[in-house]
């Protein structure tokens, strides 16, 4: 309850102002006049003007308000470091248990876990929404519990209260980590590329420290390369892709005994790997209808450098023309076979019969060629069942499947298989087909090579279900055998056409290992927090994979399987980290947010980068590790910290619930006050 005297004049101010100084004149000249009644009209004049500003006694009936204090909760990812955790929660019940047991005070407690999209801990900015959503006057301090490792400085709000920071970590803590400062995009396939990186060391040093560290680089879960580099020093190291798409490259150092976090201690980097020019060497062995389907396939792609010979006229032919007049370019055998053929990434046989052009021993280079990682296509016309087949030359060790010596000139629709509907090259080019055509069927070929297949992969089969389409690994290279030359017919359009083109370039693209065409793959991609793991097989039944996650967990994932011969699974919300994905012998890893983590980039405890803002608002810092200050009540300008103590400044605010007006000088009785007043000193003067 508290009192005050209000004025609410009858006159606006000047006009009362203006009859006092005129009064005042009036009684100046009444004093030298020495008249005697003017001591009451003095009188009278005062109740005149205290009548006119109408003075009122105001009593308000106050409601105090308590005093707010902010916590502000650092529980980013660094803070789950050592115990910082533990120190964090001892911290928060100690502050709640002695701003509890403060008179008219309460404390708002605000949590701050990771930034989105790798931005970190944005500490101030929460402070700063609530400091806003709080009365300035009510507001006796703010205290962050945090490692002070914050990237929002900019967001730190102005307030007139204390602000402290208690901060997490030991004094003695120290940590090494991986810098990743560039990395390619992209790389060219077998061409080598750099990796720029630092490793750096952090915090209290122990004195045994090595100043190198072991580093190694592996990719999709290769084996992996080692290198011992200096610490502190910007160095480069080299890498080569192997194959086209996505390359997860895997850098890590080892991990020190008694350092902070080995969380920073590895990165997962996603480079594609481009081939700079496809070499195809395409050998037809006579003029027919496909042969311009193989053409226009590889010559319609920019990337791919086409080199092609055709048997225009074969050895056996005598006409006594000169050979020199028969060829504007002589066949390079011996440089294409022997000397380049290793620069070659495919090489297809079109309808070639064993003539005497290419002798066995280049024949035999062409198995060899395979078996160190090259790929080999044949199209196999009618002469693949005949004496000169190629399957009676050294190919016959690589092919996947012999000629049975039958040519079936009957028409039949090529069809995919069991193991098609499975295999990438083939699967899902039916139900397209359909799907855009009105479910009416592909068109017939007309001629077949019967084939009796070995230990390849029938992924179409053609008349009576006879193998059409044969597929196989053959030492580190690629072997496929298309039983027909009739595939030109789709691209003509006979009797509706087919997916030709779609057919022949899924061929093409597995037989030069292009990582989506692979029928036994592992792959692993994430968006922002969610993984999604592919598992590609030709076997049926049910599959799962074995995960490992950041923190080393393993855990077992079952994969669902989404069509045929593709195994999917999705993890959701995931923590950041590098992830390892296997499942028997393959292998793939894949990184959940940034190559290097924001919360890991400094994870030693410091109050550098908020000392501004404890010196604008008069706080302090104090370690928790050498125990939790106490907290005081301080007025406001005085000092908020010492050892071992914190301050909060009591504001003692309040709301006013009620307001009453007591009127001190009535009109009518200050109205009698001045007649009485001016007739007594009439009355007097006029005794005189």
């Amino acid at each position: 309850m508290t009192g005050g005297i209000l004025f609410d004049p009858y006159v606006p101010l000047g006009v009362l102002i203006a009859l006092a100084v005129v009064m005042a004149v009036v009684l100046g000249v009444s004093v030298w006049r020495r008249l005697l009644g003017w001591p009451l009209r003095a009188v009278a004049a005062v109740c005149l003007l205290a009548a006119l500003a109408n003075p009122s006694f105001q009593r308000e009936q106050r409601d105090g308000l308590t005093d707010i204090v902010i916590a502000v909760v650092d529980e980013s990812s660094s803070q789950t470091l050592s115990d910082r955790a533990a120190q964090t929660d001892a911290a928060l019940t100690r502050v709640r248990a002695e701003i509890a047991a403060m008179d008219r005070t309460e404390l708002r407690v605000v949590r701050v876990p990771d930034g989105a999209d790798n931005s970190g801990t944005a500490l101030l900015a929460a402070m700063a929404e609530a400091v806003a959503q709080e009365p300035a006057a009510r507001l006796a301090g703010a205290i962050l519990i945090t490692d002070g490792q914050v990237h929002d400085i900019d967001r730190a709000p102005v307030i007139d209260a204390p602000t402290h920071v208690l901060l997490t970590g030991r004094d003695t803590d120290w940590d090494r980590r991986l810098f990743i400062q560039d990395t390619p995009a992209f790389a060219i396939l077998d061409e080598e590329t750099t990796i720029t990186l630092r490793v750096e060391d952090q915090g209290a040093l122990p004195a045994d420290l090595s100043p190198n560290a072991r580093l190694s680089i592996a990719i999709d879960g290769a084996a992996a390369q080692t290198f011992n580099v200096p610490v502190g020093r910007e160095i480069e190291i080299p890498l080569t892709v192997t194959h086209a798409g996505i390359n997860v490259v895997q850098i890590a150092i080892d991990a020190q005994e008694g350092e902070l976090t080995d969380r920073n201690n590895a990165a997962a980097l996603r480079i594609n790997g481009v081939r700079d020019r496809l070499r195809v060497l395409l050998v037809s062995g006579e003029p027919h209808p496909g042969e311009r389907t193989w053409r226009n396939l590889l010559k319609s792609d920019s990337a791919v450098d086409l080199v092609h010979f055709t048997i225009l006229r074969p050895p056996e032919k005598q006409d006594g023309v000169p050979v020199s007049e028969l060829s504007l370019i002589a066949f390079p055998t011996r440089e294409l076979f022997l000397e380049k053929i290793e620069e070659f990434d495919l090489i297809i046989f079109d309808r070639y019969k064993r003539r005497g052009i290419l002798p066995s021993v280049y024949l035999d280079n062409v198995r060899q060629y395979v078996e160190n990682g090259g790929a080999v296509l044949i199209a196999a016309g009618p002469d693949f069942a005949s004496a000169d087949s190629l399957f009676r030359s050294p190919l016959s060790e690589i092919l996947p499947a012999a000629p049975t010596s039958r040519v079936i000139e009957d028409p039949y629709l090529p069809a995919i298989t069991d193991t098609g509907a499975r295999h990438p090259v083939t699967a899902g080019m039916q139900d397209d087909w359909l799907r855009q055509n009105g479910d009416e069927p592909w068109g017939r070929w007309v001629r077949q090579v019967e084939l009796d297949a070995g230990a390849g992969d029938v992924v179409m089969s053609g008349h009576s279900d006879s193998p059409l389409l044969v597929l196989n690994r053959e030492g580190e290279g690629r072997v496929a055998l298309l039983g027909s030359d009739h595939a030109w017919l789709w691209s003509r359009g006979f009797e509706g056409g087919g997916p030709q083109l779609d057919l022949l370039r899924r061929l093409a693209h597995w037989m030069m290992k292009e990582p989506e065409l692979e029928e036994e793959a592992l792959t692993a991609i994430s968006d922002g927090r969610d993984i999604e793991i592919t598992r590609r097989t030709l076997a049926q039944g049910a599959r799962d994979v074995t995960l490992t996650t950041p923190s080393g967990e393993v855990v077992i994932v079952p994969l669902t399987e989404e069509a045929a011969g593709r195994f999917t699974a999705q993890i959701e919300d995931a923590e950041i980290g590098l992830y390892r994905i296997r499942d028997a012998d393959l292998e793939t890893v894949v990184a959940v947010g940034p190559a290097a983590p924001k919360e890991f980039e400094n994870t030693i405890a410091s109050t550098e980068i908020l000392e501004p803002v404890m010196a604008q608002a008069r706080g302090g810092s104090l370690r928790l590790e050498d125990g939790m200050p106490d907290i005081r009540q301080v007025r406001e300008g005085r000092v908020a910290s010492g050892r071992g103590w914190i301050g909060i400044t009591p504001r003692q605010a309040f709301v006013t619930t009620d307001v009453m007006l007591f009127p001190l000088a009535p009109a009518w009785l200050m109205l009698m006050l001045v007649a009485a007043m001016t007739l007594w000193g009439w009355l007097r003067e006029g005794r005189r």
